[in-house]
């Protein structure tokens, strides 16, 4: 039969008193059960207190990344706003510019535009992203067309005849009148302006020079192609200063003043031909030939 009790003896030192106690096995029992519940009690209450405060430390870090996330995003937010409004300015730049070039559209192989008073749906940043990058596509495409057009604009600009050639009195216009040397009425197909001799005759736009020589009554010539059907002629030169192939510049000297040819005196045959047909020359001056 096993024990119904235990004694538990305390001795304070050598020569005191003991003291001792007498508990039953379930005392006993009930004692080491409680020393346990309070043991793991003690070692749970630690290990959550150490838990719980790396949670708050993770927590904390948390937090401070969540508001650095926040600031960036904010950040984020007010550079998207200003990129749209640059990329509003640059379309509208960019219309401004097609209507300078003489672009009547600027279609650039997008697809054709719909409108409406709809209500935009709320996008997020990926769909804002993606929107911004089309516009820019889009403007990219729309500057390379307008360049484009820049460009064939300024040759057309610098191939189209805008000064006089010379300064002077204009003696004669374009049109039916007595000729001087015959006194018939015949076709004038250009201008005549009357000035000193030997003064330079200047390339009214740029072009190549595709005749320098004496031809029939218009005496030293030059003839000048400028591209888009544009002919220009300048006769009775006392001397000519370029070649056939050469390139010319609006402003370039040609030749000089002269009375070479059918002329009665020292001035300047000036011609300009569209497409082979003799035109006014005044509806190209810009400038009177008197200054």
């Amino acid at each position: 039969m096993g024990l119904k009790h235990h004694t538990v003896i305390f001795v304070p030192h050598a020569r005191a008193r003991f003291r001792k106690w007498r508990v039953t096995h379930r005392q006993f029992l009930v004692l080491v059960g409680l020393f346990a519940f309070l043991l793991i009690g003690s070692l749970f209450t630690t290990w959550s207190f150490f838990t719980n405060t790396i949670d708050r430390a993770e927590l904390d870090r948390v937090r401070t990344e969540n508001e650095s996330l926040r600031q960036v995003n904010g950040s984020f937010e007010d550079s998207i706003r200003q990129l749209e409004r640059q990329l509003d300015e640059f379309e509208s730049k960019t219309r401004d510019l097609a209507i300078v070039a003489g672009l009547e559209s600027l279609d650039t192989g997008q697809s054709a535009g719909i409108g409406g008073p709809n209500q935009p749906a709320p996008a997020g940043e990926l769909d804002r992203l993606t929107d911004l990058g089309a516009r820019t596509s889009t403007i990219d495409g729309s500057l390379t067309l307008v360049g484009d057009a820049l460009d064939e604009r300024r040759r057309w600009i610098s191939a189209t005849p805008a000064i006089t050639p010379v300064r002077g009195i204009l003696t004669s216009g374009f049109g039916y009148r007595r000729d001087p040397v015959s006194g018939k009425r015949a076709l004038h197909q250009g201008v005549d302006i009357s000035t000193a001799p030997g003064r330079p005759v200047r390339a009214t736009a740029d072009g190549i020079v595709i005749n320098a020589e004496r031809v029939g009554q218009l005496g030293k010539a030059v003839y000048i192609s400028h591209g888009y059907g544009l002919v220009t002629r300048y006769g009775h030169l006392s001397s000519i200063a370029v070649e056939p192939g050469q390139r010319i510049s609006r402003g370039d000297t040609v030749g000089r003043v002269g009375n070479t040819g059918k002329s009665t005196g020292y001035h300047l045959h000036y011609e300009v031909r569209e497409n082979g047909r003799a035109v006014n020359p005044v509806a190209y001056l810009l400038e009177s030939p008197a200054g």
